[in-house]
């Protein structure tokens, strides 16, 4: 692991403020409905936030309720089911099948985020809080690998290596 890429606390949400933070979306969910929908998204996808800011209407597959993401960054495409409360906030935001759903800049959604942020880290947190949640939960890297878009599964390896390293210490240490 000499040069790659390393996960640690201050790269994805923990529990407890990915709690805050689902919390104040559910609170602003009706007065705030773009602003909370696009972290929701987020949260939910594990897009970046470029992927995230291309989305359009096109993008929103009504009958399977998902969401296609266009890889950047060298990474694949992807479909993304969500859930239906979730799918119909952001379907309610489509003008136009041509039209960006989260028709803003990258600056702004940097200024939402600080806006709703539970702590001090950055909007990619939430891609690293979505692998990780996924991770633990399925225990499939490869669908890791598919869901973040990652053409090498060497890419996707940091989160298993993460959540075994503390997983094994905890075990031996306490």
């Amino acid at each position: 692991m000499s040069s790659r890429y390393q996960l640690n606390k201050s790269k994805y949400l923990l529990q407890s403020e990915e709690s805050e933070l689902k919390r104040v979306l559910n609170l602003f969910g009706s007065k705030d409905v773009r602003d909370t929908a696009m972290i929701e998204l987020a949260l939910n996808t594990g897009a970046r936030a470029s992927e995230l800011l291309n989305i359009t209407g096109f993008d929103l597959e009504t009958e399977s309720q998902t969401v296609f993401i266009k890889g950047i960054k060298g990474s694949n495409d992807r479909e993304i089911p969500l859930r239906p409360k979730l799918f119909k906030k952001i379907e309610s935001l489509k003008t136009t099948e041509e039209k960006r759903v989260f028709n803003i800049s990258y600056p702004r959604l940097v200024q939402i985020w600080l806006n709703y942020r539970p702590c001090i880290k950055k909007f990619h947190s939430l891609r690293h809080t979505f692998a990780l949640n996924l991770y633990k939960k399925t225990k499939d890297i490869r669908l890791v690998q598919v869901a973040l878009g990652h053409r090498s599964i060497q890419n996707t390896m940091i989160y298993a290596d993460y959540v075994y390293t503390t997983n094994e210490l905890r075990k031996l240490i306490l």
